[in-house]
C-alpha cells in the first residue's frame, strides 16, 4: 500500500536554488500523496519566485518558535520514553565525533527531531524524506531512532562526497529505509562508503523537469551571440574560469555577450574581475532571479554554459536542454550521463581555460542550424531521463515499500 502521508524535511525550504524539490513535491501530490513540508529555517528569506511564496505558506518551521519550544519538546519525549531518548542521545553525541560540526550542534538536531516527532505523530505521518545528506538527514535519522516513521534521503553531491566521513554518510544510509542517488555516478560514490550488503538500498531517482516549463517554446532561435551561466556565484561553479575564457574570446575579437544569472559569496570578486579584465561591456550579473526569468534568460541565449569543478547534476543543465538549448559544461560527476559532447552539447575538462574557451568559440561560431539540431537532441535526451512525473512515480513506489525494505529497481 502506498504511503499516503509523508513529510519532506529540508534544512531550508523554499529556496531559490531548490526548484527541483518543489517540482518533486507537487508531482507526488498529483499522484495522490499527502506531503507535509517541514523545514528547519527559511520563513523570513526573500523569495523572487511567487510560486515559492505559496510553498512557504504550506511549510512548518522547526526553529520558528525558538529554542525554548525545542527544549520543551525534548523534555516531553524524555518523560514519555526515557530509555529511547537516552539511546538516541548517545547516537547524536557519537555523530559529533570526527564531524564537520561540534557535538552541541548535534544536540540541537536531537531537539529538532523531538519537535518534529511531535508534529509527525499528530499528523499520522508514515514516512520522512530528506534532501541532501547533511543536517536534515541527521534529524530524519534521529526521528526514526526516537520511534518515528521510516526515513529516506536524496544524495545530490558534491558536498556529501567532499566529507562523507565527517557527515557520517554511512550511518545515515544504514538507518534509512532506502537512499536515493540522483545519477549513476552519485550512486557509485555512495557505494564507496557503505558495505556491499547495503548497496540494494541505494536507488537512482533523477531530478525532474515538469511539462509547463518546456511547453510553448518559440519557433525562432536567437541570432545574437549570447550565452547564459545560471547558478550560485561560488568556487565550485567555475565562474572565474569562465571570465578567463571570456577574456580569450574578447582578445580574439569574437563577438559575444554573457549573462551570469545568480548571486552568492563570490559576487564581489567576480565583479572585480569583470572590471579588471575589461569585460563590463560583455558580461552582466543579474543577481537571483525567478524560475520564469531563468526560462526567459535561457531562451534568449544560444547556449547555457556552466564550467563547474564539483557537481551532482545541475538542474539548470536539464532546464536548458528542455528548452532546446545546447549546454557547454565539464566532464565531471553526472554531467556526461546527460550531455553528450558534439551531439547535444559541448564538454571540456574542468579547470582548463583554453579548452573552455575553445568550446565556447565553437558554439558561438557554429551555424544556427547546427545549434538548433543540437537543441532538439538535447530536449529528447532530458525528457527521456528527467520527466518529473516518471521520477515521482519511482519515488512513490519506493515510499510504498519503505516498511518492508524490499525494493524493485524502477530505473537508473
Amino acid at each position: 500500500m502506498t504511503a499516503k502521508k509523508i513529510v519532506y524535511l529540508v534544512n531550508q525550504y523554499p529556496k531559490v536554488s531548490h526548484t527541483f524539490i518543489r517540482r518533486e513535491i507537487l508531482a507526488l501530490e498529483t499522484l495522490g500523496l499527502n506531503v507535509m513540508r517541514l523545514s528547519v529555517r527559511g520563513w523570513e528569506n526573500e523569495l523572487p519566485d511567487p510560486v515559492d511564496e505559496q510553498e512557504r505558506q504550506k511549510t512548518r518551521y522547526l526553529l520558528r518558535q525558538g529554542v525554548g519550544s525545542l527544549l520543551w519538546s525534548g523534555m516531553k519525549v524524555f518523560m514519555q520514553r526515557p530509555a529511547t531518548f537516552l539511546n538516541t542521545l548517545f547516537v547524536a553525541l557519537r555523530m559529533g565525533v570526527r564531524a564537520d560540526r561540534a557535538w552541541p550542534f548535534h544536540l540541537i538536531y536531537l531537539l529538532e527531531a523531538c519537535k518534529a516527532l511531535e508534529w509527525l505523530q499528530q499528523d499520522n505521518i508514515e514516512h520522512v524524506h530528506a534532501h541532501f545528506g547533511g543536517n536534515s538527514t541527521e534529524v530524519a535519522m534521529l526521528i526514526r531512532l526516537l520511534g518515528g516513521p521510516p526515513y529516506s534521503f536524496t544524495v545530490h553531491g558534491p558536498e556529501e562526497f567532499d566529507k562523507p566521513e565527517f557527515i557520517h554518510l554511512g550511518a545515515k544510509v544504514k538507518h534509512s529505509a532506502f537512499t536515493v542517488a540522483i545519477t549513476s555516478y552519485c550512486r557509485s560514490q555512495i557505494f564507496r562508503w557503505i558495505p556491499y550488503s547495503q548497496w540494494h538500498k541505494v536507488q537512482v531517482v533523477r531530478c525532474g523537469i515538469d511539462a509547463p516549463f518546456h511547453e510553448n517554446l518559440p519557433d525562432t532561435f536567437p541570432a545574437e551571440p549570447r550565452m547564459v551561466c545560471i547558478g550560485r556565484l561560488c568556487e565550485q561553479k567555475g565562474q572565474l574560469i569562465l571570465l578567463e575564457a571570456a577574456l580569450k574570446l574578447k582578445l580574439k575579437k569574437i563577438s559575444f555577450s554573457l549573462v551570469l544569472a545568480g548571486d552568492g559569496e563570490m559576487r564581489p570578486e567576480i565583479e572585480r574581475q569583470i572590471d579588471a579584465m575589461g569585460l563590463r561591456k560583455h558580461v552582466q550579473v543579474t543577481g537571483w532571479i525567478s524560475s520564469a526569468q531563468v526560462r526567459e534568460e535561457i531562451l534568449k541565449s544560444r547556449a547555457m554554459v556552466l564550467p563547474s569543478f564539483g557537481e551532482g547534476l545541475p538542474v539548470v543543465i536539464m532546464e536548458a536542454m528542455a528548452l532546446r538549448r545546447p549546454v557547454i559544461s565539464t566532464y565531471i560527476a553526472g554531467i556526461p550521463e546527460l550531455v553528450q559532447a558534439g551531439q547535444n552539447g559541448f564538454l571540456c575538462p574542468a579547470g582548463d581555460v583554453d579548452a573552455l574557451a575553445l568550446q565556447m568559440e565553437l558554439c558561438l561560431t557554429a551555424p544556427t542550424e547546427t545549434l538548433v539540431h543540437m537543441g532538439f537532441l538535447a530536449q529528447q535526451a532530458v525528457l527521456a531521463q528527467h520527466s518529473v512525473d516518471i521520477e515521482a512515480g519511482r519515488l512513490a513506489h519506493l515510499f510504498s515499500n519503505s516498511n518492508s525494505g524490499e525494493f524493485t529497481p524502477k530505473g537508473g
